[in-house]
């Protein structure tokens, strides 16, 4: 089973019975589903308040068990916790939010890391160059996301494998597995989404050392396409997984670890799946 763990609502018409139809063209089974973001990040189109974007994203994903949904969040916002308690009530899978113009430490937005935590809740980060037409992307370095190792029970994903710092990523989820031999308490998860991001041309070179490097990440890393809900490119969604398959065959991934990138991994990201894993501790010298 595949399900895309990357997908964007867009303005205009919205089909999720035709969505699932595109989906299944391109051999995934179902998907994750962002809702419209906040105005802060509206890119100069009309931002509908919270509450309306919540009702949309929730009545789009209603009739289908496989369309989870994500509500993008701005955690700056005055009521941001509040747009958290409303969200989970109504059965959101989780919250997306771009760091554009504020530090993922903010103390604004760890606040709303916190509530989205305290309700067992995932977050799905954009991470890497921000092609927004603003000079955001330096909030969104890996490095950046450092700060959430002072938030308890938080599980979060870096999205397109933080291109084109690939490797400041690996190195960062690196940290976090050290992390875990420091302080043993320590309940923070980090994920890793390798949706596109990654040219074609650097997709090898990612993959190959994200999953060479040694570290342990073969039960942290999640599919995704950043598709648009609204008129799914199957031709785009064929293309990147036969492209990761043959990565995969190339550097020895088999098939329980791919069943792990395409479904099981994200399952477990949404709290969806309650299976525990045992995480290989890393420490200098080996």
């Amino acid at each position: 089973m595949i399900i895309d763990g990357h997908i964007h609502i867009r303005h205009g018409e919205k089909d999720p019975d035709l969505l699932m139809r595109r989906l299944a063209e391109a051999g995934m089974d179902g998907g994750v589903v962002i809702s419209l973001p906040p105005q802060a990040y509206s890119k100069g189109k009309e931002s509908a308040p919270a509450t309306e974007r919540l009702d949309d994203l929730m009545t789009f994903t209603a009739n289908h068990e496989r369309l989870y949904p994500l509500f993008w969040i701005d955690p700056t916002e005055n009521d941001a916790t509040e747009q958290v308690d409303e969200a989970v009530a109504q059965g959101v899978a989780g919250f997306k939010v771009i760091c554009h113009n504020f530090d993922a430490g903010d103390p604004r937005a760890m606040k709303t890391f916190r509530a989205i935590a305290e309700q067992e809740k995932s977050i799905l980060f954009h991470s890497g160059i921000l092609w927004d037409g603003m000079p955001s992307s330096p909030f969104n370095r890996p490095s950046q996301f450092e700060a959430l190792l002072e938030i308890d029970g938080l599980r979060f994903s870096l999205a397109h494998i933080s291109w084109p710092w690939c490797d400041e990523l690996i190195a960062v989820y690196g940290k976090f597995l050290n992390a875990y031999d420091r302080r043993p308490d320590l309940s923070v998860e980090m994920f890793v989404d390798i949706t596109p991001g990654t040219p074609p041309i650097y997709r090898r070179d990612a993959l190959t050392k994200l999953f060479t490097v040694g570290y342990d990440v073969q039960n942290n890393v999640i599919f995704g396409t950043d598709c648009d809900a609204n008129d799914y490119n199957v031709a785009w969604g064929r293309e990147w997984i036969a492209r990761d398959d043959e990565i995969y065959e190339q550097i020895g991934l088999g098939p329980e670890v791919r069943k792990k990138i395409y479904h099981d991994n994200l399952m477990r990201f949404l709290g969806i799946s309650k299976e525990t894993v045992t995480r290989k501790i890393l420490r200098p010298g080996q």
